[in-house]
Order: structure tokens, then sequence, then C-alpha cells
């Protein structure tokens, strides 16, 4: 219980504020000095930051400040120096023929560490920080040596710059499976021939008896792309049948899916957002990966 009465202060004493707790009197002892000119100063401090460096948010930014500092100013100027210091190296990077690159072990462990940089800014996202896809997602692995358009360091570096079925860059790999259910060129009974099919031509369990006709509608239908013996062919981003490496699954029921309404997997052109040697950085570093043929 708080009592509101001040007992008069003796001499040389310090004066209680009036509060008492059980007997216990609350004395009202100044700040020290010292700590009160602290707090002034924090005080002209601020005010003095404020006005020399951006303080006060407003609706398109922030106060300039009169000294005119800016993080982003250091930041690009950090950036610009590195790049300054990278610059003949990387003009080497774009020189250099593509195949002679691996031979130059300073250019390839630069090209290999400024890739890994580029991977994980641009690449990741879909493929993995560690390059390995998502399986039945529609996102490559890239470390394995199955590669629908074909996995040497050229044809990585035009599938990086390019893009697969953008629709921003004319030189765009481009190839297009028939939706076979949707668009009725196949009867259901012929689908679920040919699925049973692919599932013997991949080693999986299937149906014997649905799996022989299923051969004479692969032949008819998908050898054109994808051979006879489901071996596919790069040159058209035709995957290969024969192994158990699949990109969008190898199950019964997503090969029919596959089968029925066709898979159209899109990759951006990053010539139009990464420089040449960022290209070739990238298309090294997964080159390197181990699955590059």
């Amino acid at each position: 219980m708080c009592a509101k009465k001040v007992t008069p202060a003796k001499p040389g004493e310090v004066p209680t504020t009036g509060h008492q707790w059980d007997g216990i009197e609350e004395y009202d002892n100044p700040m020290p000095r010292w700590w009160v000119w602290v707090f002034y100063a924090t005080i002209v401090w601020g005010i003095g930051y404020s006005i020399a460096y951006p303080a006060w948010p407003m609706i398109t930014g922030a106060t300039p400040g009169v000294l005119g500092w800016s993080t982003r100013a250091e930041v690009a100027t950090e950036i610009k120096r590195f790049d300054d210091a990278n610059a003949p190296i990387k003009a080497k990077l774009v020189e250099t023929d593509l195949t002679a690159i691996s031979s130059d072990p300073e250019l390839m462990s630069f090209a290999e560490n400024a890739g890994a940089a580029v991977f994980r800014t641009n690449c990741a996202q879909c493929h993995g920080s560690g390059a390995a896809g998502v399986e039945g997602k529609g996102y490559p692995n890239l470390l394995d040596d199955d590669w629908l358009w074909g996995g040497d360091i050229e044809n990585i570096h035009l599938t990086i710059a390019h893009g697969i079925r953008n629709t921003t860059d004319p030189d765009a790999r481009y190839s297009e499976m028939p939706k076979f259910g949707v668009d009725g060129l196949l009867e259901p009974q012929q689908i679920s021939e040919v699925v049973e099919y692919v599932l013997k031509l991949s080693g999986q369990e299937h149906d014997a008896a649905l799996a022989t006709p299923g051969q004479t509608v692969f032949v008819e239908n998908c050898a054109a792309c994808h051979l006879e013996n489901g071996a596919g062919d790069p040159a058209l981003g035709a995957p290969r049948l024969s192994d158990a490496i699949w990109l969008y699954g190898g199950s019964r029921d997503a090969i029919t899916y596959t089968v029925v309404n066709a898979r159209f997997g899109v990759m951006p052109n990053w010539n139009a957002r990464l420089t040449e040697d960022e290209i070739r950085a990238v298309a090294l570093y997964v080159h390197s990966r181990g699955g590059g043929q």
C-alpha cells in the first residue's frame, strides 16, 4: 500500500518522493550529472545524424542527408571495384574457346567459382541448390548424363543462352509432343497399350499382353522422336525412355498423363539477363558437376 506522506528531510539527507511501501520510503535522488550530460549528448548526436545522413522515411525514399552518403552507393562502388579487378579474366573467359577453358587451371577455377554464384542466384530455384532438380516437377537433374538437348559444353551453353520453348528468343530450343489423348490421336485402349510398352522399355513391371500391341503403337506414333529402342534424340529434345531417369515421373499414372496431355516445359533465355562471361561460367560449372558429356 502506498501512502502520500512526505517525510521532511533532515539537513544533509536526500528528500523522499512521498511513496512508501511497508515502511520503506522512496528517495528522490537526482540522476548523476554525467548521465544527464550523456543523455543530452545523445540528443545532439541524433539531431546531427538525421541532418548529415539518410534518416527520415518518406513516401518514395528517405531524406538524403547533407553528406549524400548511401549504402547503395557504397555497394555499387564495391561491386565496380571487383568488376574492374576481374575484367581481364572475364575478357579471357569470353575470348577462349569453350572446349579449351578446362585446360587452363586458373581460368577454369575462376569460371567454376563465378558459375557457382550465378547458379545459386538464378538456377537453384528450379534445379535445386545441388543441381539435382525435382523429379516429377519437370526440373531436370543436372548431375546425371541424361540430357534432353545434349550435355557437351557447347550444347549446355546454347541451352542456357537461348532457353527452351520460351516466347522471347527466336533461337530457343523447341520441340512439342502431341497430346495423343486430348487431341484424339490415340484411342484409350491404344494409350494403355503404349504406356505398358514404355514401362517395358524402362525395365519396369508391365502388362505383357498390352505391351505387345503397344510396341506397334509406339513404332507408328512415338519412334520418330524417341527412336524404336526408346533411346531418345537429343537433337529434338526427345527423352530417353529406356532408363530409370524421368523428368515428370516414370510411374504408370505419370506416363499415362504424359501421353494423354503431353508436356511443355519452358526455360528462360538467360542471354537477356546474364552477360556472356556469366553464361559461360555457369555452363562450365554445370558441365563440371559430373553430368556433362
